[in-house]
């Protein structure tokens, strides 16, 4: 999946189809991906009423096997992995021992001793050392399984229909995080129902030599129900009003989780210790009696977009900064999410303001998603 010059970004299985389709392509995180194929508003506008299709094949993943695999997952992150069913996955971190979040991560229980860890393209390999750092003691293997697998995500309100053409895997019984082997268009594939727009939909887990055949059945099977590529500009947008942080915005390793208001991933009453236990409980203490800043929405009321920090301002003084904007296809608005000063956070709240260029725009401070599907 990688390119043979390494001062070059890597590539994936479906680079030449990228190309072919005419995508515009961007370095992100060491890799060449598709930024968008035409418009990304329409390309957002697909996945939210029909559905989109994606490369994510620069996500990292790492397995981790052996008798002691659980109990190396709860000692190095924060989650009780432990209570994971068989076919289940969880979302979850892996922070310092200062509690500083190192990634957000997905882990799948793919048996009953091999999970699945997927993160963040530009922590792969950071997580990765850190596992493997972890592993000391422990009956367990951590192996990078990067260059084995291409990811291929179907998202939107028709995915479901348009895969379960492709497959006979029991998709009406696949819950949401969860995941269970199967045959796409004849392709072996990990079927997860998971994904980061905010929609239904699926990730498929294949060989990378299967990947472009797996797209091209998808593209003929989505035909008729309105499936379009989508690159990564309108992923953005999508996991923005769906209030689902990013790494390096919303998330990094001077924030615990506490900090970005998902403190309910860190599980105190797992077995044994773990790594940021200490510093964790503290943030969790400071977090209870005063939040210092609170992750929130701000919606534009006016049309200048926002952009990561950018300062947000209430009474002449700076309460906070911006770590996402982007202009919103489904509301119509720009939006933002920033981390604000506690007594700014309210829903409602007036006289907030985002600093653009030396102008403060108003904004509406509103709860988090921005938008949520219609079950």
């Amino acid at each position: 999946m990688s390119s043979t010059e390494p001062d070059r970004p890597r590539r994936t299985a479906l680079d030449a189809l990228h190309r072919s389709l005419g995508a515009t392509m961007t370095d992100f995180a060491g890799w060449d991906m598709p930024l968008r194929y035409g418009s990304e508003r329409d390309e957002h506008i697909a996945v939210r009423t029909k559905a989109g299709l994606f490369d994510l094949s620069h996500m990292g993943e790492i397995t981790v096997t052996g008798p002691q695999a659980v109990a190396l997952l709860n000692h190095a992150l924060v989650g009780n992995i432990a209570t994971v069913g068989l076919g289940r996955a969880r979302y979850t971190m892996i922070c310092r021992a200062d509690g500083g979040i190192l990634d957000d991560l997905i882990v799948y229980r793919l048996g009953e001793t091999e999970y699945m860890v997927v993160a963040n393209a530009s922590n792969a390999q950071v997580v990765l050392d850190a596992l493997t750092e972890r592993a000391a003691g422990f009956d367990a293997e951590v192996r990078d399984d990067r260059d084995n697998y291409a990811l291929l995500a179907v998202q939107g309100p028709e995915s479901a229909g348009i895969l379960k053409s492709l497959t006979d895997a029991d998709l009406e019984g696949l819950k949401y995080y969860a995941g269970l082997p199967g045959t796409v268009a004849g392709v072996p594939a990990l079927i997860a129902r998971t994904g980061y727009t905010g929609e239904d939909g699926f990730e498929l887990f294949v060989a990378p030599g299967d990947a472009e055949k797996l797209w091209q059945a998808l593209t003929e099977a989505g035909a008729d129900a309105g499936l379009v590529p989508c690159g990564l500009s309108c992923r953005d947008t999508l996991r923005l009003e769906a209030g689902m942080p990013l790494y390096g915005h919303e998330l990094s390793t001077s924030l615990t989780p506490f900090d970005a208001g998902l403190g309910r991933v860190v599980k105190f009453e797992k077995e044994g210790d773990f790594v940021g236990r200490e510093a964790l409980l503290a943030a969790a203490e400071r977090a209870a009696a005063e939040p210092p800043r609170v992750l929130v929405g701000l919606v534009a009321e006016g049309r200048r977009v926002p952009r990561a920090g950018y300062a947000v301002v209430a009474g002449g003084e700076v309460i906070g900064e911006v770590t996402s904007g982007a202009p919103s296809p489904t509301l119509g608005k720009p939006i933002a999410m920033a981390y604000v000063d506690a007594a700014h956070a309210a829903p409602g709240t007036a006289g907030v303001g985002v600093d653009i260029r030396g102008n403060h725009e108003p904004y509406e401070v509103v709860a988090l998603p921005f938008y949520k599907r219609q079950k």
